[in-house]
C-alpha cells in the first residue's frame, strides 16, 4: 500500500515536472508565421519583437475582425509622428519603451492623417512614419493608395 502510493506520488511529480518543462519551452519557440498576406500579396513578414507588436501582440501586422482600428501599417515611429498623434489624443509614448525608431503597427487612419496633413505641419514628412512594405498588411490597402506606401517606404522596393 505504502510502496503504491509512494509510486502514485512519484509519477504525479513526474507529470507536472514533464508539463511545466513542455510550458517552459512552449513559450521559448519563436512566433509563427503569419498565414495574412502583404500589400504585394507575398506572405506577410515579422514587423518587431522587441517591442511585442501587432493588434494581437505577436509581431506581426494582423488585422483579425476584432480589430477596428486596422492596425494594418508596419511602420518606424519617429518623435514627430509621436508628437504628432499625441496631439490628436493617442499619446504613443505611454507604452513601455515606445521611442522614435520603434516599429509598431499603426492603423491605418492614424498613417494616412499624418500623410494627408504632411503639407501644413512645420515638421512636414516628418510626422509620416516610413512603412516597412513586406510587413504591412494587404488590409492597409482598403483606405490607403499602395504608391503612398511606396513613397514612404523604409524599404524600398
Amino acid at each position: 500500500m505504502l510502496r503504491s502510493l509512494l509510486a502514485s506520488i512519484l509519477f504525479v511529480v513526474f507529470i507536472a515536472n514533464l508539463a511545466h518543462a513542455q510550458h517552459q519551452h512552449h513559450h521559448q519557440q519563436p512566433l509563427t508565421m503569419s498565414k495574412s498576406l502583404n500589400v504585394f500579396k507575398q506572405p506577410l513578414a515579422l514587423h518587431s519583437t522587441s517591442p511585442v507588436t501587432g493588434f494581437l501582440r505577436n509581431g506581426y501586422c494582423e488585422v483579425p475582425a476584432s480589430d477596428h482600428g486596422n492596425h494594418a501599417i508596419a511602420a518606424e515611429v519617429t518623435d514627430e509622428f509621436l508628437e504628432f498623434s499625441a496631439q490628436r489624443g493617442n499619446d504613443l509614448r505611454v507604452i513601455p519603451g515606445m521611442k522614435a525608431g520603434c516599429k509598431w503597427c499603426l492603423c491605418t487612419s492614424r498613417w494616412l492623417e499624418a500623410f494627408n496633413a504632411r503639407k501644413s505641419e512645420p515638421a512636414g514628412d516628418k510626422i509620416v512614419p516610413k512603412v516597412f512594405l513586406n510587413a504591412t498588411n494587404e488590409k492597409a490597402l482598403g483606405k490607403i493608395n499602395l504608391e503612398d506606401l511606396k513613397a514612404f517606404a523604409a524599404d524600398k522596393e
